[in-house]
């Protein structure tokens, strides 16, 4: 597995698409309004990802691994939301806080671990 993580619009997609060889076709990117899917070799947004799953009371990393088929195959790119203020939503703390919680599991399973930030990719692991 390989995770991409960094900023909003920080050029992760197009990180993945360089060097990894994927197109449009092979990316599912997460809504936060629906269940996401994991048939695909990439798999965008997963903060969205997060967030469905707060909404519906479970535990992203736990939904993650029981649901994501052939693991150690994918690309997995979030979005950092960890920086900031701490929302005073009681709901939007528990996102950020789970995301964080499903972004270093997914750290500790990947083969490779990359923050883009400008365009530039640093290799965290």
């Amino acid at each position: 597995m390989e995770l991409i993580t960094g900023g909003a619009f920080q050029g992760k997609t197009a990180f993945a698409k360089e060097n990894f060889d994927i197109s449009d076709a092979d990316i599912f990117v997460c809504e936060k309004n629906s269940a996401p899917e994991f048939d695909k070799k990439c798999i965008s947004h997963i903060e969205k990802f997060s967030f469905w799953c707060i909404e519906h009371g479970i535990e992203p990393a736990d939904y993650f691994f029981e649901h994501a088929e052939n693991i150690e195959e994918k690309i997995i790119i979030s979005d950092d939301i960890s920086c900031g203020v701490v929302p005073i939503n009681k709901t939007e703390r528990a996102w950020r806080e789970a995301n964080g919680r499903l972004l270093i599991k997914l750290s500790e399973k990947s083969e490779h671990v990359y923050r883009i930030f400008c365009g530039l990719s640093q290799r965290l692991k």
